[in-house]
């Protein structure tokens, strides 16, 4: 189950986050019935959560809380169903980043999205080879997602 919740001013395609999310997770053989839920904040919600998690200030892009520590499954072995996890998004944050990376504001969601789901699923990127992985994955993810729609 995915559940896309809007807490901002911000315009927000629910349903394509939702969409989003669906394609990533199976695209990474987890289980139909994984939970997941995203969150789209103002920039003081953000900038709350930064501190209290990560202890640093002010509001950052997006934000990930895994629950059940999922990992990807395989075609023949997908992840069982639970709760994989939450991600916050913030649009503010989005929007700016999006204009000086010369894309939309919600093509920015969108990668923030995919980002977030992919750390839910244990991947990071604090290593240069961890780094290359994530972010090549990533991309991939977010094109062939677009390209299908």
């Amino acid at each position: 189950m995915i559940e896309v919740n809007n807490e901002t001013d911000a315009s927000i395609d629910e349903v394509e986050f939702a969409e989003l999310a669906k394609y990533v997770l199976g695209r990474m053989h987890v289980a139909e019935g994984a939970e997941l839920a995203i969150m789209f904040v103002d920039e003081e919600a953000m900038e709350q959560l930064h501190l209290q998690w990560m202890d640093e200030p002010g509001p950052t892009d997006v934000l990930s809380f895994p629950m059940d520590e999922l990992r990807p499954g395989t075609p023949d072995e997908p992840t069982p169903a639970g709760l994989l996890g939450d991600i916050v998004v913030c649009p503010s944050v989005a929007k700016r980043q999006a204009a000086s990376a010369g894309h939309s504001a919600e093509e920015e969601m969108l990668l923030l999205t995919t980002h977030g789901i992919l750390h839910l699923l244990g991947y990071d990127h604090v290593e240069p080879e961890e780094e290359k992985e994530m972010f090549a994955l990533q991309r991939n993810l977010l094109l062939t997602f677009l390209a299908s729609r």
